[in-house]
């Protein structure tokens, strides 16, 4: 499906203008959408804009990294929307011209459709800002950075859940959880960090259209992935914390119980020594013709087993 919109030089605003009529010249500005463009829809690229046949390319394979590349009247942008349930990213192609603004992407996203609604809303308001299409790639590219947000709060609520539960769960669930909660933010953090370097290309770029107030916003969207950024490597520091905690609380348990499997086989080993010998079967035993010889065995065991057992309290065995 391909929608339109063209801003009049009398501020007015114009729906679905004829794909004919776009780039006659009778509009200020006009902003072209692509959503989940058919082949015939996706040719238009070519035969109606003219786009170079790289930028048509990288629209048409949709695993490109966040990139900025500039062509002679326009600039092509690859930016990212973030799925808040998968965590999967959805790829959003900008050419930004003088006078027309070109999205393309394969779903229904709804930061295209509230920037949409942005600029119409402030196009019949005569702003200024809703006058340019550098303008509307912003409210787009701002759109898709405010809904990392959530993603990312998500996944430090559920940490914070994981604190306070540590102590009620298995240590192997837990792990489970924190390796889940790392990959998440491996995922997180794959999508953002390319953001943020194409933001401070944007940024920094003598190419992009318009001087200082576009800059200022951009500069804004910047700065909100650079939060976003050390939000994950402070998560990512915290779940690698919880890991070597875990890891720590499960060595120690491993040592106490080897430790009381060993004061267990310490003790038993005197007694299995002397039941053992007692159990030979050798013809000459004098101790084997003494009357009450089992109970002194058997008494001589027990006074043996209370004598270590006191002497591994004593060394703190049992603390």
């Amino acid at each position: 499906m391909i929608r339109t919109l063209g801003i009049t030089y009398e501020h007015k605003v114009e729906h679905d203008v004829p794909l004919d009529q776009l780039m006659n010249g009778q509009y200020a500005w006009i902003w072209a959408d692509f959503m989940a463009p058919t082949p015939e829809e996706s040719h238009l690229l070519d035969t109606l804009f003219h786009f170079h046949p790289l930028a048509i390319e990288d629209c048409l394979h949709v695993l490109q990294r966040p990139k900025l590349d500039f062509y002679d009247d326009y600039q092509f942008m690859v930016v990212h929307s973030l799925d808040a349930l998968t965590l999967d990213t959805v790829e959003v192609d900008l050419f930004v011209g003088h006078h027309y603004l070109v999205t393309y992407h394969h779903k229904d996203l709804p930061e295209v459709n509230s920037a949409w609604e942005k600029v119409v809303r402030r196009a019949n308001e005569r702003r200024i800002w809703a006058r340019g299409p550098m303008s509307a790639a912003y409210l787009v590219i701002d759109d898709l950075v405010d809904l990392y947000f959530p993603c990312v709060f998500s996944i430090e609520d559920e940490l914070d859940e994981l604190e306070k539960k540590g102590s009620r769960e298995s240590v192997e669930d837990l792990m489970n959880q924190v390796f889940d909660l790392r990959s998440r933010l491996l995922k997180l953090r794959r999508t953002i960090v390319p953001m943020r370097d194409l933001m401070y290309r944007v940024v920094n770029s003598e190419h992009i259209q318009g001087d200082k107030e576009p800059r200022a916003y951009f500069a804004d969207i910047y700065d909100h992935l650079l939060k976003l950024t050390d939000m994950i490597e402070a998560d990512r520091e915290m779940t690698a914390d919880l890991r070597d905690s875990y890891i720590s609380l499960n060595s120690n348990r491993m040592n106490s119980i080897m430790k009381t499997l060993t004061v267990i086989t310490t003790i038993f080993m005197p007694l299995t020594l002397i039941a053992g010998i007692y159990g030979m079967n050798f013809v000459n035993m004098p101790e084997l013709g003494l009357k009450y010889g089992y109970f002194f065995v058997i008494g001589g065991m027990i006074v043996l087993t209370v004598a270590m057992i006191m002497w591994f309290n004593r060394r703190g065995w049992f603390k």
